[in-house]
């Protein structure tokens, strides 16, 4: 986890990296449990003997499971800002899914401040440029610039 932030103090990070998350293995229970609520069974995620035969030699997350647990990764990373009452989730500016994740692989993020701006008063946006790397391996799962709203 990186160094305490605060709201207030939060510009002042610009081009820094502000947070790294812990590792979280993908399971095949997630990524059944995720396809069930997507309603997206494609075989190279539900099915580990199709996809034993596939270019990925078996199942792999979907990209949007691995985007989901961005707010999780987040949390860890970063915290709760001092001198905010809530964030919110505002979009993304970019989003690349790199790296296919397969079932057992373990994954984190990394997370820049890319620019804070005030809204209007009481609201800041935040861009962060997001790397989900798989541990092990040297090319990232996504890379994505996310936008956070953040509410004093």
């Amino acid at each position: 986890m990186a160094a305490h932030l605060t709201l207030a103090t939060l510009a002042n990070h610009v081009g820094q990296e502000v947070g790294v998350s812990e590792w979280h293995e993908i399971q095949q229970q997630q990524i059944s449990d995720f396809a069930e609520v997507t309603k997206d069974f494609q075989y190279i995620h539900t099915d580990p003997v199709r996809a034993a035969n596939s270019p990925f030699g078996g199942t792999i997350a979907h990209g949007f499971l691995v985007l989901s647990l961005l707010s999780a990764m987040f949390e860890e990373a970063l915290g709760a800002l001092d001198g905010t009452t809530m964030s919110m989730n505002y979009g993304l500016d970019s989003l690349r899914f790199l790296t296919p994740v397969k079932n057992g692989a373990q994954v984190g993020a990394r997370f820049t401040l890319k620019s804070v701006t005030e809204r209007q008063p009481g609201q800041w946006r935040a861009t962060f440029d997001t790397t989900v790397e798989i541990k092990g391996q040297e090319k990232p799962a996504l890379v994505a610039q996310w936008v956070i709203l953040l509410f004093a």
